[in-house]
Order: C-alpha cells, then sequence, then structure tokens
C-alpha cells in the first residue's frame, strides 16, 4: 500500500482556512502520492477510504464548474458511476449525495456516450441544453456541496489513519 504523508503543520494551517482546504489536502496529498494521475495502476496502491476521497475531490470540482455534463464530457464518468463510489459514500453517511450520484448514473448510462464524444466548444456547450434532465441535479449539488464538504472533512478526521500517516 502507498504511504502517504502529511505534515501535522500543514493540517492545522488547513483546519484554520477552512473545511475546503482541510478536504483538499488530503485529497491532493493522495493523489500527489501516486504520481498525479490516478488510472488503474495507481489505483491499486490505494486503499477504498483513499480513492473515494479522490473520487468526491474529482465529483465536486467538476460539478461546481460546469455540472454533471461537464463531469462527463472530461471523462470523469465511468471512474464516478461505473465504480463503487455511491456505496462509498453511503458507508461514509452521506446518502443523499449517494442518492444524487445514483440518479447521475442512470442519466450516464442513458447519454454518457454522446456527451463524451469529441466535439467543439460551441457543440459542448450546446450539451447543458440538450442534456437539461442534469440541471435539477446540478442545483441539488450547488446546494448542499458546503453540508457534503463537511460531512466529508469529518469522516477524514474521524478515520485520519485510513486517509495519511500525520507526522511532526
Amino acid at each position: 500500500m502507498n504511504k502517504v504523508i502529511i505534515a501535522d503543520a500543514k493540517v492545522r494551517e488547513a483546519v484554520a482556512v477552512g473545511l475546503d482546504e482541510f478536504v483538499n489536502l488530503f485529497a491532493g496529498a493522495v493523489i500527489d502520492s501516486v504520481g498525479g494521475e490516478l488510472n488503474g495502476e495507481t489505483m491499486g496502491l490505494l486503499n477504498a477510504d483513499q480513492i473515494t476521497l479522490v473520487a468526491f475531490k474529482y465529483l465536486h470540482d467538476e460539478v461546481m464548474d460546469g455540472g454533471f455534463v461537464q463531469l462527463i464530457y472530461n471523462g470523469f464518468g465511468p471512474f464516478i458511476f461505473f465504480n463503487p463510489f455511491a456505496k462509498a459514500v453511503r458507508a461514509w453517511g452521506l446518502d443523499d449525495l449517494a442518492a444524487l450520484v445514483n440518479k447521475a448514473g442512470k442519466l450516464f448510462r442513458k447519454y454518457g456516450r454522446d456527451i463524451q464524444r469529441d466535439c467543439s466548444d460551441e457543440e459542448f456547450m450546446a450539451m447543458f441544453e440538450q442534456y437539461q434532465e442534469f440541471d435539477d441535479l446540478d442545483d441539488n449539488f450547488v446546494e448542499n456541496e458546503e453540508r457534503w464538504v463537511e460531512e466529508v472533512a469529518r469522516y477524514i478526521d474521524g478515520h485520519l489513519d485510513s486517509f495519511a500517516e500525520i507526522t511532526e
């Protein structure tokens, strides 16, 4: 198993800034520990909690920036929807996030192939109108984002050893 090490001072700094920074610190350290790229080979170096955290980070960043359509277009659909991510966040206590991911997964299975196709910027922007079924899911994510980040941060804090070794 890959070793993720974070200095205690960095954890304290992140906590002082806020929960987003705390979650990003751990997610970033996990990603950095596998050379900055998560793929089939490097995923084998991580435990389930670390992979779930990275998946949450990708989901969070993509949906907050451009919604589920952007997440899918940028190639994260299979990682989020064809892996047990929803089941994992449910185990972390985020039942409503798991339900949202499952709803988005159904739409991914319906539209994913078309959304993932190569296209111009104009065609990509048109997808937001074409796939309005994602709008309510995007809104739901944005409305609950702060609470979910807080719950993820609380889970990390309660299971530090699953994510990283904290050093002096």
